[in-house]
């Protein structure tokens, strides 16, 4: 922190010359290093020094994604798969499904209520499917979707928790839960989302494609990507290293060289694009080898990722993961309207990078606080912000999810590739609709038609 300016003299209410840390004790510093402004705002003040610093400076950030293979978004996609397939019988069906997945057997814990839900058959059917479908089709992948043992925990949801959420007597839904929310957006790419955590969801998300239609022969589901950009101050400038670790067959134990080769090859560099150069430090499989992998291999959890699938620590997280969750638990529901307000922040002009945080209270359909923080890159007033958001977008679980289509089954392609950054309808109609850029005029309108460009 920068040194405290020297103190003012100022007159004391004898009339006697003294320090104003000496008559005023709330004001900064110790004695005689004082220059009348109040303590906390001399602190705000060399932080905020401190903090254009660090932000002038040329710096790295790195951000981790993990391929739909990996065991704990194989956990992630059978939770979804399960929400999707109870809603399409039950649209208003509440669902906390928790998966385990690991060696030889699959575990689906939780609660689910409604009117019409799958019977355990059914429910064992999609679970079974789901990972077939990742590509876990025999034992030498990693898992075998057919084989595996199977074991259902599921209960019915909390009469405590229903009351809250549905009996209120106003009609309105309560939040499923209490906890805090963020959502984030940043003008450092077309998607608004950060750089690092974009690029490291387009590697493993090629690495997909690259096993799916035999671009590179061998590959197997499991893989995970990590990439470190340059920046100067919040501006990126370069592609620093670059990650991949990806699940092979034996054929390729013996020629990790050749590998490398093929995965700068077909997967990153079309995925980097223009952000690729030839001094990008690249390691592939820096283990040297990648056979075991999958649940065989590692156990995978639902909700384990939960930075992977947010913005890759580049923003704040409240904690709560989504997957499995229906849309009255505002773990999930509040944290897509977060994001959907910050990149309407962001594509109205009114800062280069935004943050929308909110909090509710179980059984409580009125978020307990909402704030957006532009981290200094605001045109507009931020309480001018903050008023518009308030204006614009319903931030009850009921509304919400009206304006969201949340009811809709949606969710399982949310499970890989992260949650955020993805194309409205990518999926599917109703798919990402917390991506879409279609409130920047009521923004704008709400805020006495302030706008800037970006």
């Amino acid at each position: 922190m920068p040194p405290w300016p020297p103190c003012r003299t100022v007159e004391t209410a004898t009339g006697q010359p003294g320090s104003t840390s000496e008559i005023h004790p709330e004001f900064c510093g110790p004695p005689g290093r004082c220059d009348g402004v109040p303590r906390a705002t001399a602190i705000l003040a060399a932080e905020h020094t401190e903090a254009e610093q660090v932000q002038t400076r040329l710096h790295s950030y790195t951000s981790e994604s993990v391929a739909m293979g990996h065991p704990d978004k194989v956990a992630d996609r059978v939770s979804d798969a399960v929400l999707d397939s109870v809603l399409k019988a039950d649209a208003n069906a509440r669902v906390a499904c928790e998966t385990l997945v690991t060696g030889r057997h699959i575990v689906v814990a939780g609660e689910i209520s409604g009117s019409s839900i799958p019977d355990e058959a059914a429910l064992e059917r999609v679970v079974r499917s789901t990972i077939a479908a990742i590509g876990y089709d025999s034992w030498d992948k990693g898992f075998h979707a057919e084989e595996a043992l199977y074991e259902s925990l599921i209960q019915p949801q909390s009469l405590d928790i229903a009351r809250g959420v549905d009996g209120r007597a106003d009609g309105e839904l309560g939040a499923g839960d209490q906890g805090l929310m963020f959502g984030h957006a940043t003008n450092q790419t077309p998607e608004l989302m950060p750089l690092p955590i974009l690029l490291a969801h387009h590697i493993v998300a090629r690495q997909a494609q690259a096993r799916t239609d035999d671009l590179i022969p061998d590959l197997r589901p499991d893989a995970k990507s990590q990439v470190t950009i340059l920046y100067e101050g919040r501006r990126p400038v370069a592609v620093d290293s670059v990650l991949l670790s990806t699940q092979h067959a034996p054929s390729w134990s013996n020629h990790t060289a050749e590998l490398q080769s093929a995965a700068v090859e077909h997967i990153l560099k079309p995925t980097l694009g223009q952000w690729w150069n030839d001094d990008i430090t690249v390691l592939v499989n820096p283990t040297g080898r990648f056979e075991l992998g999958g649940p065989g291999a590692d156990t995978g959890l639902t909700g384990r990722k939960i930075i992977v699938d947010t913005y890759g620590g580049w923003a704040r997280h409240g904690g709560g993961s989504f997957s499995g969750k229906d849309a009255t638990k505002v773990d999930r529901s509040a944290s897509y309207m977060a994001r959907y307000i910050a990149k309407n922040v962001v594509a109205a002009g009114f800062a280069e990078e935004c943050e929308v945080r909110l909090s509710y209270a179980i059984g409580m359909p009125e978020p307990t606080s909402v704030t957006v923080d532009c981290h200094g890159t605001h045109n507009i007033d931020e309480a001018t912000i903050e008023g518009a958001v308030k204006d614009v977008f319903p931030l009850t679980p009921s509304g919400i999810i009206a304006d969201l289509g949340l009811l809709r089954p949606i969710y399982e392609p949310t499970s890989y590739h992260g949650h955020f950054g993805r194309t409205p309808g990518e999926a599917g109609e109703g798919t990402f609709s917390w991506e879409r850029t279609d409130r920047v005029e009521a923004l704008r309108s709400a805020a006495g038609g302030s706008s800037h460009s970006t």
